[in-house]
């Protein structure tokens, strides 16, 4: 009978052990998911605008404008970082709270490198029950900075605030840190869109190559589809109707790779002063035009000390085959574009004529090189 007492008592002190465990387990659970509110926006389709701000002096606001995010009330915004950060927002989770021990350490580590993040929201005034929402107005609803990266690079710090908590946050099912994503540089957040028409909106689309001008043209819209094409001194082409139709769906979204606002004010002179290599001008139907000029690209010359007659000699090999600098009509923006994406666009007036056909490389096997097998 005693013994019988013994594992009665022993079965309920287990079981009070686990009653126990469980009921902190869901305290701690429910505290992480409040504290979490403090960070997460669950509903980012009422976000109007973004405030980012670090200590290198970088701020830029993100403005919802209809459909479209602009930056810094001015530039139109890259949709898909954008997106990026919209589900960042949603879908970053408190990893686990920093450790009291290490806590003043990260703070004072915070204090020098850190992105302030503001964020609002449209909010109703008025709120009953979750169910009847009134009177809607911009708010201020969460201000909170992001740190560095954990030591293994799957985390990232943050904190409230006026918060004396610091915690690590991640986004579930990705390994890896999201500090990067929020960027106060405004060119980061940029769109690096240049012609973005339907064909149905193209007007003429006018190409001129400066070292070799007789091989410029321009196309103009007949018709539904219907298109006409000379050289620039208006002698007509007699083209191939499916290169031409292909030119002229080709405009649906083209960017350039990246922002040269860093380079030095004299070195960009020099480049946009210089000979052009080709102009490419886009009219479309509403009376706009834009025009993208490029620009040979080669290795600066003051790194290797080169005399003119030298950089003459070496040209070729310094130049970049895959890469050209361009200037944009629109802004004045200087980019660096790439060949993969103008290559199709550039192509002189020969291409595009009847006769021409295309040279494709043979290669033949006795040409490749036998390579033993280990």
């Amino acid at each position: 009978m005693k013994n019988k007492n013994i594992i009665s008592i022993v079965i309920i002190a287990i079981l009070l052990v686990i009653a126990g465990i469980l009921i902190g387990n869901n305290r701690y659970l429910s505290s992480l998911r409040s504290e979490a509110s403090d960070f997460t926006v669950y509903d980012t389709a009422n976000i109007t605008k973004l405030f980012f701000a670090d200590k290198s002096g970088n701020r830029v606001v993100l403005q919802r404008n209809g459909t479209e995010w602009i930056v810094n009330n001015e530039f139109r915004a890259n949709q898909n970082l954008v997106n990026e950060m919209l589900y960042t927002l949603n879908r970053m989770r408190i990893k686990m709270p920093v450790s009291v021990k290490k806590t003043d350490n990260i703070v004072t580590r915070m204090s020098s490198t850190n992105t302030k993040v503001e964020v609002y929201q449209m909010v109703p005034r008025i709120n009953l029950f979750n169910k009847i929402k009134m009177f809607y107005h911009e708010k201020r609803t969460k201000v909170f900075y992001i740190g560095d990266v954990t030591q293994d690079n799957n985390g990232t710090y943050i904190l409230k605030e006026g918060g004396d908590k610091v915690y690590i946050v991640h986004l579930h099912g990705f390994r890896g840190f999201i500090s990067s994503r929020f960027s106060a540089n405004p060119i980061d957040w940029r769109d690096h869109l240049i012609f973005n028409e339907k064909m149905d909106n193209i007007a003429s689309v006018k190409l001129e190559i400066n070292e070799d001008p007789d091989n410029g043209f321009i196309i103009n819209e007949n018709g539904r589809y219907q298109y006409a094409m000379s050289h620039l001194d208006g002698t007509p082409l007699d083209f191939d109707t499916l290169r031409v139709l292909n030119l002229m769906t080709s405009f649906k979204d083209v960017r350039f790779e990246a922002f040269l606002n860093d380079i030095e004010p004299a070195r960009r002179d020099s480049i946009i002063n210089s000979p052009f290599k080709e102009r490419l001008t886009l009219a479309t139907k509403d009376g706009k035009t834009r025009s993208v000029t490029t620009f040979r690209l080669i290795t600066n010359s003051d790194l290797y000390d080169f005399s003119d007659d030298d950089l003459e000699k070496f040209e070729e090999m310094l130049k970049d085959p895959d890469h050209k600098y361009a200037l944009l009509s629109e802004g004045n923006e200087f980019v660096l574009i790439q060949d993969f994406v103008f290559g199709k666009l550039l192509k002189p007036a020969y291409f595009y004529s009847k006769d021409y056909k295309e040279e494709i490389p043979q290669i033949y096997y006795q040409e490749l090189e036998t390579i033993e097998s280990r």
